[in-house]
């Protein structure tokens, strides 16, 4: 939803644009892994699409599986499916994806268990900041892994994109313009050592 948020008032355009985009992306994404979410009409449903894109293709997608009805996602877009949920390897990385609301649900965290990086592409309202920092710092901890934490810049959302360590050290975005972080496997296993909760 980076590229054009939920922008219902050009829905048709916003659906079409998802082509180039994938377009784009995949020339993008060589020697790279970008994660994002889309919206996408499939079959005559339109679904927010979370994707993984790495060396010229889209190696995972999966539609959100818990849509944000106090937003009124549920008017404009369907449900996908928990089962979708899944960790992916790429480069010897097992990453894991929560679309924005789907972070308040514990057994979608379980789902996830044992990955690097989890990364949660969001777009979190402002009133509810405090609660974005909270539980996306406790899911890195809980699953002694990386999350990268995603959301907007604009005046609706928490500007709180975030790298979060597997032992709970974070940087947060605030103004900055990107965030960088170096990705270390031993220090995921490290602390999975160090304080053994059985992730293997």
């Amino acid at each position: 939803m980076c590229l054009t948020s939920f922008d219902y008032d050009n829905f048709d355009e916003v659906l079409e644009f998802a082509q180039t985009a994938n377009k784009a992306l995949k020339r993008a994404s060589k020697d790279k892994i970008i994660i994002l979410t889309m919206m996408e009409k499939r079959d005559g449903e339109v679904f927010n699409f979370a994707k993984i894109f790495h060396n010229g293709e889209i190696v995972y997608e999966r539609a959100k599986a818990r849509l944000f009805h106090f937003g009124e996602e549920h008017k404009h877009m369907s449900e996908g499916s928990d089962e979708g949920i899944k960790i992916v390897e790429i480069d010897d990385i097992k990453i894991g994806i929560l679309i924005c609301f789907e972070l308040r649900f514990k057994e979608l965290w379980q789902k996830l268990e044992g990955c690097d990086v989890i990364a949660v592409p969001s777009w979190w309202g402002v009133l509810r900041t405090e609660h974005f920092k909270a539980l996306t710092h406790s899911l890195a901890i809980i699953n002694q892994c990386y999350v990268v934490a995603s959301d907007s810049l604009n005046e609706e959302c928490t500007k709180m994109s975030g790298i979060i360590r597997p032992h709970g050290e974070d940087e947060r975005n605030g103004n900055k313009p990107c965030l960088e972080v170096p990705y270390d496997k031993k220090e995921i296993i490290k602390m999975r050592r160090y304080m053994d909760v059985g992730i293997g």
